[in-house]
Formats: structure tokens, C-alpha cells, sequence
């Protein structure tokens, strides 16, 4: 019974390996995975003949040859089911329907007003709806359902704490789960944002990335040789709480002085009630500066000063390959870069910036959407029910 089990696991390691190289080599035949993998080409023509069967890979027709019979060429079947990821923000939530390539087939966004749990976990269920209703026809139909939270959550997927919502103890994913009757994960924004920009953003071909996602508050994503970093118990990442005055501002946390009451979104919106015409969100502000207005360059300024010196803890401390920007703020890409890589350049160790690359997110406000649905898409893969 032993050796049966031993070979029914390895098969399914084996089976996951020829799909990953289908995945991420398609076109690409038989012989080639043989060639690649080290495994005989009679597995690997069993292994294939299943994952057809499965509906998750299809032939294509005959590729070129190299001199002998025209090999049948695979391919990844990516519509065979689909995924849903979910961004709750503070003010709103946005979500995504993907194929299992992570394409973006649909995209809502909806406001809400934190009135309350249910009202806002009530808005949260109508978006993913809104997203099922819209899906295409596959084999697989919905796999599953990621959501990122502006917080901490558990491996129950309980919501432990997000302060900038006001939540303690909200069992979000028993939630969702009874109602849609789909596996549903729930992880922190930042680092779904980190696993998107990993996946399909800038960070593809890095090792060792932050993601920094600055909007109401500040959240970072650690990726450390290829993989996301979670800590000890799972709560890595709250950067954003770390102080960086010692007698500074009272934070929802209970602690002073803590990095985005000085260089989120909302702490610059509060500044910006000074200035003219009251901007309440990044666009606003953003027009205000283009019409070359001084005190929004300076706020832009001083906001990217005070980014610039959280990153320089951020940098020293995990001295990184890249160090990717996501969030509302990234529309003021033009005015916080400059200070901030002012700020880097004057107070980082300058061993540990050597090399290193700081931009912003390119994938348009969709890191976390994104590397929610992949977590959704990786479990349902991961999961013993799906024949791979």
C-alpha cells in the first residue's frame, strides 16, 4: 500500500512538472518536455494523453521537423476555467474576472462607504457576482476566488486586523465561501500586489523584489529568491507601520510616528486641504501640479521625501534587486521619483543600493487584482481534486 501511494504521488508530481513546461514553453511537443524533464518519452506521452483528457492541454497540429516525424505540437488550454480576484480597498473595491493564465477577460469597480462589515462584504459579493455572470463557458467554470485585504489575515482566512478599515476579526473567507460555494483565499494586498508584479509585471525576471503598495496606507510585499516571503507567522510586510519619527503622529496601530501617516494617500489628502480648490484624491492633485501650482510641487515633494526615507529602511534592511512602486499614488509617478531617488541617493548605505532598480508598477492599478486571482488559480491547481 505504501509503494501504491509513492507512485500515485510521484505520478502527480510528474503530471504537474509536464504541465508547468507546457504553461510556460507552449508550443512545445512531447519529445521537447521528454528532453527537458529527464523523463522517458512513453511518461511523458501517458502524462500528456491525461492532461488532455483533462481538457487543461490541447495538440495544436504538427510543428516543424528536425529531421524526423513532424512532432504534435501542445498547448496550454488557459480558458478551461477561470478566476476571480478581489482588491478591498478603504473606499472601494475593485475585481477582476482572468482566464488560468491570468489574462483579464472582465474588471468591475465598485465605491463603498465602510458603513459596516455586512454592507461592505455585502458590496464585496455583488462585484464577484457581477464577475461570474460574465463568464465565458469552460470545462472548469469558476476555480476559485482571491481576494487581497488592506490588513492581516490567517490561514482560516479571518481578517485579524485592518486598521485603515476599522476590522478585527472578520471571518471573510467563511463568508464568501458559504455564499458562492468556491475555494476562496485571502491574503494581504500587498502581497498579492508582490505576486502580480512577480507573475506579470516588472518583477518577472527578478529574484528578489519589494512591492511597496502606497495608497490609504502602506503595505509591502516581500519576494526572496523567487518566493513570496509570509515570516514565521504568516504577518510579514507591515513596513508601512514601522516608525519613522519617534515622537511622531498617534496611529490606528498603536504605534507613533508610523511611515504612512507621513507618505500615504491619505495622509497627503490631508495635507492638501490647505491648498487651492481642497484636492480630495490623486487626480486632483495631480491637475493642481500640472497647472504648476507651488504648494502642490512642494507637498508632491515633501510626500516623495518621506517616501524615499521609509524605502531606505526598506533597502538596507533587505538590500533587494528591485523595488516596484504600486497603488493610487503611482499617478504621481513624474513628481515623487525625483525626491525620492534625491532621498535614496543622500541617505542609503550606498553597498546596498548598488544595482538597484526603483520604478513604478506598470500593470495600471492591477498588481493586487492580479496576484489575487493567482492564488486562487494556484490552489486550484494545487488542489488533489483536479486530475493533474
Amino acid at each position: 500500500m505504501t509503494q501504491t501511494g509513492d507512485l500515485n504521488l510521484m505520478k502527480q508530481i510528474n503530471k504537474s512538472i509536464v504541465l508547468e513546461h507546457v504553461k510556460k514553453h507552449a508550443p512545445i511537443s512531447r519529445a521537447k518536455i521528454a528532453e527537458i524533464t529527464g523523463l522517458t518519452k512513453a511518461t511523458v506521452s501517458t502524462l500528456v494523453h491525461e492532461l488532455i483528457d483533462s481538457r487543461l492541454v490541447q495538440e495544436i497540429g504538427e510543428g516543424a521537423s528536425s529531421g524526423g516525424r513532424k512532432p504534435m505540437m501542445l498547448l496550454f488550454n488557459h480558458t478551461a476555467g477561470y478566476a476571480v480576484g478581489v482588491e478591498l480597498g478603504v473606499g472601494h473595491i475593485s475585481a477582476v474576472l482572468t482566464d488560468l493564465a491570468g489574462h483579464i477577460v472582465e474588471h468591475t469597480e465598485a465605491a463603498h462607504s465602510n458603513d459596516s462589515v455586512d454592507a461592505v462584504i455585502h458590496r464585496l459579493i455583488g462585484c464577484i457576482e457581477e464577475m461570474r455572470g460574465r463568464a465565458p463557458d469552460g470545462p472548469y467554470g469558476i476555480v476559485g476566488i482571491g481576494i487581497g485585504i488592506p490588513g492581516i489575515a490567517d490561514e482560516r482566512g479571518h481578517v485579524l486586523f485592518a486598521p485603515n478599515l476599522g476590522w478585527e476579526g472578520v471571518p471573510l473567507r467563511a463568508r464568501i465561501e458559504e455564499h458562492f460555494r468556491l475555494p476562496v483565499v485571502i491574503d494581504n494586498e500587498a502581497n498579492a500586489g508582490a505576486l502580480g508584479e512577480k507573475e506579470f509585471g516588472a518583477g518577472v525576471n527578478t529574484s528578489h523584489l519589494i512591492y511597496v503598495s502606497v495608497s490609504s496606507g502602506i503595505g509591502t510585499g516581500v519576494i526572496i529568491n523567487g518566493q513570496l516571503y509570509r515570516g514565521v507567522s504568516g504577518f510579514s510586510g507591515e513596513i508601512g507601520h514601522t516608525s519613522i519619527e519617534f515622537n511622531g503622529r498617534a496611529c490606528r496601530c498603536g504605534n507613533v510616528g508610523c511611515w504612512e501617516l507621513y507618505a500615504s494617500e491619505q495622509a497627503m489628502l490631508q495635507q492638501a486641504q490647505m491648498l487651492p480648490g481642497r484636492p480630495t484624491d490623486v487626480a486632483a492633485l495631480a491637475r493642481l501640479a500640472e497647472q504648476d501650482n507651488p504648494e502642490a510641487a512642494a507637498l508632491l515633494d515633501q510626500t516623495g521625501y518621506y517616501l524615499g526615507v521609509g524605502l531606505i529602511n526598506v533597502i538596507n534592511t533587505f538590500n533587494p534587486e528591485q523595488i516596484i512602486i504600486g497603488g493610487s499614488m503611482v499617478a504621481l509617478k513624474q513628481w515623487l521619483l525625483p525626491p525620492i531617488l534625491q532621498c535614496i541617493q543622500q541617505r542609503s548605505l550606498p553597498l546596498t543600493r548598488a544595482g538597484l532598480e526603483i520604478e513604478f508598477s506598470a500593470l495600471r492599478g492591477r498588481s493586487t487584482l492580479l496576484g489575487a486571482a493567482s492564488f486562487a488559480i494556484t490552489r486550484f491547481f494545487a488542489s488533489p481534486k483536479v486530475s493533474v
